[in-house]
């Protein structure tokens, strides 16, 4: 009996900046009500790599300090964001901060002046990772859907892209579809899926359509109950990719018998 590996079996891991990791779903560590809902999420997620705001970290008090003393550095990685810098010189400074406090040379890189839609700023976000990489920071830049800017950003050395599906904390899901499509199309590094997503059947999209991770937070953060949820998003994710690999069927504007009628007795 010959057996025969399935391309799903064969997918490769994902790798961010020659590092590779077996879960494609990341987790932010805002919102959350106690640090217990936070831990257990972590778990039930699988996830490998952790987000972790330190400009809301207020180092002179202890329960402020807790999440990073919650986070396992020997079992998750964690990526420091410059979530509530509103311009280039804030991120990089920040950036420069988590790398004296030990957490590394990697960065989600957020530059976000907008207080309402909290959208982010595509030339701040360029002139911030252009300086950092230049420092030798591995820069994952968090972005609005636009191909234009996300291939720019590969240009100059980005270790992924991150558009948003829809704006931050929304939970709308894939409101800007078309264009993450196109910046998949265009990839070169890899495509995170990051804020907007609500449910496990948004991160599944997100990856039918080909991204190659999704990184979550508020839908987690905020559910009834965040471990079961941060477990169903996970699920999603990875029936999302087996999608992907498998290769959906094409849609047709009309109906197509599943059951032909070749070779059918009585059929003309």
């Amino acid at each position: 009996m010959v057996t025969t590996v399935s391309p799903v079996a064969a997918d490769a891991p994902l790798v961010i900046a020659g590092r590779t990791f077996a879960s494609r779903l990341m987790l932010g560590t805002g919102k959350y009500r106690t640090r217990d809902e936070t831990r257990a999420a972590l778990v039930a997620s699988g996830t490998e790599i952790v987000t972790v705001a330190l400009r809301r970290i207020d180092f002179d008090d202890p329960a402020s300090r807790s999440i990073l003393e919650d986070i396992d550095p020997d079992r998750y990685a964690i990526l420091p964001n410059t979530a509530g810098c509103r311009t280039a010189e804030e991120a990089v400074r920040i950036a420069r901060m988590a790398q004296a406090m030990g957490l590394g040379a990697w960065v989600k890189l957020e530059v976000i002046p907008d207080p309402r839609y909290l959208l982010p700023d595509p030339i701040g976000t360029l002139e911030a990772a252009q300086t950092l990489i230049s420092e030798g920071f591995a820069v994952l830049p968090y972005i609005g859907a636009d191909p234009v800017l996300a291939r720019r950003l590969q240009e100059i050395g980005t270790a992924t892209v991150m558009p948003l599906a829809s704006p931050i904390g929304s939970g709308q899901g894939l409101v800007n579809r078309a264009a993450i499509e196109i910046i998949v199309e265009q990839a070169t590094v890899p495509v995170v899926v990051d804020a907007g997503i609500g449910a496990p059947s948004d991160a599944a999209l997100a990856m039918e359509i080909g991204a190659d991770a999704c990184l979550v937070n508020t839908a987690v953060a905020l559910a009834q109950d965040p471990a079961l949820m941060a477990e169903a998003i996970a699920e999603g994710v990875r029936a999302g990719r087996k999608a992907y690999l498998a290769g959906r069927i094409p849609r047709l504007p009309y109906a197509a018998a599943s059951s032909p009628l070749a070779g059918v007795v009585g059929a003309n």
